[in-house]
Order: C-alpha cells, then structure tokens, then sequence
C-alpha cells in the first residue's frame, strides 16, 4: 500500500517540478483518504488541519454567500484543495463536497509546515505551488461573483 501511495505522489501535477527529494519527504507523510459522492470534505471555517491531493473524481469549492450556497470552482483529478491547512488561520475559506466518488491522497498541514521549517528549499518548492494555486481560487471567485452580480450586458472595463 505504501509504495501505491508513493508512487501516485510522484505521478501526481502538484509535485511535478519537485526536486526528488522533496517528493521523497512528502511521501513519508502521504496518506489516502475517499470520499462518497455529495459527501462534505470539509466547510467554509471549519479547522480542518489537512491538504488534498485529488488522485480522481470531482470535487466543488463552494461559499456561502447572502445565504445561498455558490459554487466557485470545480476540481478534478490532478488538482489540490485544503491549501489553507499550511496556514495559520481561523479555518477553511471554501467548502469542499465531492461531487462523484473521490480519492485523494492526505497530508497533515502541520507536519508539512514543520518539513518547510527543517528545509527552506522544500518550503520555497511548496509555497510557491501553493500561492499559484491560491491566485487562480482567488480569480474564480472574483469571476464568479462578477457572473452573479454585474447587470446583464454589461462588461467590465
């Protein structure tokens, strides 16, 4: 089982400009996890502590907004989610809910935090991953709120 957890690591999109011994690091802390379709991974403030790695299925990133519930983005294979458990904050920012059967790899975002202490190469390697992933979230939810906002017919400047 260890070696089909390693070996979906190294095959996986996030690490793929990884230097090999920072994949080799993460693979001493991979885990699997499966969700059920419509089954919730985790809510928008939850404290969850851990970052996903989707190995396959569908997964939707969604907000809570003027008491309606609002799909931001839609995740599939090769893609992450849980990139705020390698932060200090007060909780997720999305709500994540597999919309099919979804299996992802699992890491704890403390004992990552702890590796990127240990090795300022990993951390660099890893938060610039992360921060690119964090941007394009950033701009789905902007384009999103635009889609639902703006007057019909009007284009932004």
């Amino acid at each position: 089982m260890r070696k089909e957890l390693h070996d979906a690591l190294r095959a996986h999109p996030f690490v793929k400009d990884f230097q090999p011994q920072h994949i080799e690091k993460m693979a001493e802390l991979v885990q699997e996890a499966r969700f059920d379709r419509d089954q919730i991974i985790f809510r928008e403030r939850d404290a969850s502590s851990f970052l996903y790695l989707i190995v396959s299925g569908k997964v939707a990133l969604e907000v809570t907004a003027l008491g309606r519930t609002v799909r931001v983005q839609t995740l599939s294979d090769g893609e992450l989610l849980g990139w705020s458990s390698v932060l200090p904050s007060e909780g997720k920012f999305f709500q994540a809910r597999a919309l099919t059967a979804v299996r992802a790899l699992v890491f704890d975002g403390a004992r990552l935090l702890d590796l990127c202490e240990q090795d300022c190469s990993f951390g660099y390697a890893l938060m610039r991953r992360l921060l690119g992933i964090v941007a394009d979230r950033m701009q789905a939810t902007r384009v999103q709120l635009l889609d639902m906002y703006s007057p019909s017919g009007v284009k932004e400047p």
